[in-house]
């Protein structure tokens, strides 16, 4: 199963690095979950480390991102958006064809991030090429998982949380005639 991040705009106080002057922003992060719902719940849940006890956080927006790959490096303190062109070859019409995919990829600077970009690409089997790279306004990702040994609690949570998501694959065929039958009539 593939992640799901969602970009969640935050408005909180935060303590000015340049003048120490405790300031209002509004900030995005991103989050992995299966919801909206679950979303704003994990930010909640996040942000109460960097808030004092009687202060509170606003949730200003939250929007499915569309990162196809998050890829953090150590050392590195900013997020960068990188646009992957992958290369296809389209038989039928002999012409190449271009997919473009996003990534957010951590770097301390645009050439670092290129770089970076490069080293996660360059085991890919097709062609590709990163016509972009361009500094991201992400300021924190919260994964899921981190890869530690003590996420089991949340892994059980995530599985009682993915499993009360119903899902039906199975197809009602009465209805599904009906709805062949009534684009034919049209």
């Amino acid at each position: 199963m593939s992640a799901t991040w969602y970009e969640c705009k935050v408005k909180y106080r935060k303590i000015d690095e340049a003048s120490g002057v405790q300031k209002v922003k509004t900030e995005p992060f991103l989050v992995d979950a299966i919801s909206y719902t679950e979303a704003e719940s994990r930010i909640t849940e996040e942000m109460s480390v960097y808030l004092m006890d009687n202060e509170e956080i606003k949730i200003t927006n939250i929007k499915v991102a569309n990162y196809a790959e998050i890829h953090p490096f150590e050392n590195s303190d900013r997020w960068f958006k990188s646009r992957i062109s992958l290369i296809a070859f389209d038989e039928e019409s002999g012409k190449e064809r271009k997919t473009n995919l996003y990534m957010l990829i951590q770097g301390n600077d645009v050439k670092e991030a290129y770089e970076n970009t490069f080293s996660v690409m360059k085991d890919s089997m097709g062609e590709f090429t990163i016509p972009a790279v361009s500094e991201s306004p992400i300021i924190d990702v919260f994964p899921y998982f981190s890869g530690e040994e003590n996420e089991a609690e949340r892994l059980e949570k995530f599985t009682a949380l993915k499993n009360s998501v119903p899902v039906n694959l199975s197809i009602n065929e009465d209805l599904e005639m009906a709805d062949v039958l009534a684009s034919e009539e049209e």
